[in-house]
């Protein structure tokens, strides 16, 4: 029997202890590294310090070259994940990746940081996590839904004939390249260019924590879309297709998993790795001495807090991912969108940056 077959004979098994282990690993090296988009983004405005930002454009260059990788090799097929779908939501990447940049930085970090910082005992990040999952929930299907789905459905454009959002079955369409040169020619200049932008720094070459930071959470992502694509079937009845890192919907996923535990004891892969990466992170605070309860400084402490996480729920969905989600788990995939998203998303930080220092 080949790993594929035993691993799809106990599928959920295997996603829900499986994405519980990449979690734990994820949390404590993001705990441990400081990995963070919004401290990213803070430390090059505030301070001209662009080595976290580094760290996180390593983590999505080594997420590229692992997940086209696993795809060269037949390991997981990323043309089934939700990043490549035939229509271009390119106004939801764009206003989701402004929403949920303005979010993290009100929120203070993003939903998989928030998840970080509820593992060290800040109180706070619980708040922020609730919220964001009530309102990833309401804008998938609950009030807010109907204006998503009516705001995709009036501007997303449908790829024509074959084409994805891939931007390597864009370049082979266009050219005469055969399908697996032009996506190893595109991840070498996207995943090449990020690649020298992070190395070519000598103060980030010398250190070695926040090297060991991009690399462990790219090679997350690409563990969790190896375990996803083997755990693919699409006999089943309800077949689930690969999927990677991403916290705003899962966060919502999450809320309603320990609600209905005994209708469903068995959590799915997202889920799993929000549970685990909240462990992690424990752990490795503990361990390191970081371990504190925090609280709310004051009542604009809060409703800033609330106002960041209401717009990550929203922004996290209408732009169908986060700063884990587009920004190294879509971008894996070369999905136009996800790119996009990624850009928005940056934009949206830098505003949230701007917005805090005049008004705050």
């Amino acid at each position: 029997m080949s790993l594929r077959e035993h691993i799809v004979l106990s599928a959920p098994q295997y996603l829900a202890w499986g994405g519980a282990a990449i979690g734990v690993v994820f949390g404590a090296l993001v705990e441990r590294t400081r990995f963070c988009a919004m401290g990213a983004l803070s430390d090059a405005v505030a301070f001209d310090d662009r080595r976290r930002l580094r760290m996180w454009l390593l983590a999505s260059a080594v997420a590229i070259i692992g997940a086209q990788s696993l795809q060269s090799g037949g390991v997981v097929d990323l043309g089934l994940a939700m990043y490549l779908t035939p229509s271009f939501n390119w106004l939801g990447n764009i206003l989701g990746g402004l929403l949920f940049g303005v979010g993290m930085v009100f929120a203070g970090g993003c939903a998989s940081r928030n998840l970080v910082r509820l593992g060290g005992g800040d109180v706070r990040a619980a708040v922020v996590l609730v919220v964001t999952g009530v309102f990833a929930y309401m804008s998938l299907g609950g009030i807010l839904g109907p204006l998503r789905a009516a705001l995709e459905s009036a501007t997303a454009v449908t790829m024509p004939g074959e084409m994805s959002q891939s931007l390597a079955t864009m370049l082979s369409l266009a050219s005469d390249l055969s399908g697996n040169v032009a996506r190893w020619l595109v991840v070498a200049v996207l995943a090449g260019a990020l690649l020298v932008y992070c190395l070519r720094d000598a103060a980030f070459r010398a250190s070695p924590v926040l090297i060991a930071g991009g690399v462990g959470v790219g090679l997350c992502v690409v563990a969790a879309w190896a375990l996803t694509g083997l755990a693919y079937d699409e006999f089943a009845e309800a077949p689930q297709a690969p999927q990677s890192l991403s916290f705003v919907r899962p966060a919502g996923d999450t809320l309603e998993y320990l609600q209905r535990y005994t209708a469903m004891p068995l959590p799915g892969f997202g889920v799993a790795t929000v549970l685990g990466t909240l462990l992690g992170a424990g752990l490795a605070a503990w361990q390191a001495g970081r371990f504190k309860l925090l609280g709310f400084a004051d009542s604009g402490d809060t409703l800033r807090n609330l106002a960041g996480a209401a717009l990550m729920g929203v922004g996290g969905v209408v732009a169908m991912g986060c700063s884990i989600g587009q920004s190294v788990s879509g971008v894996s995939t070369l999905a136009a969108g996800s790119l996009l998203a990624a850009v928005s998303l940056i934009c949206g930080g830098l505003l949230g940056l701007r917005l805090l220092e005049r008004y705050v």
